[in-house]
């Protein structure tokens, strides 16, 4: 079988825009501070501690008989935003 004929092809070089653009974005990214990782950590356990509070005694505390069903928006809601909060931590 006959050898197929390679073909020479120009390397490909960006536009200079792409460069510099993308070296902006990573100059950009700086840690996060030291008070965001406890923060983000306490959220999602005050969330939980909310939820099994309320599950254990939450008919004998009366703030949270008044809430009702609104107990679970609480707790997931901290929850929720500690996580949202763990994408973001760098």
């Amino acid at each position: 079988m006959p050898k197929s004929k390679v073909r020479k092809k120009s390397v490909y070089t960006p536009p200079e825009g792409v460069l510099q653009s993308r070296a902006a974005n990573a100059r950009a990214v700086q840690p996060s501070p030291r008070w965001y990782a406890p923060l983000m950590v306490g959220l999602m356990l005050v969330g939980l501690l909310w939820i099994v509070v309320y599950y254990v005694a939450g008919d004998q505390i009366p703030f949270m008989v008044s809430l009702g069903a609104w107990n679970f928006a609480i707790g997931f809601g901290a929850m929720v935003l500690g996580l949202v909060m763990s994408m973001r931590w760098r």
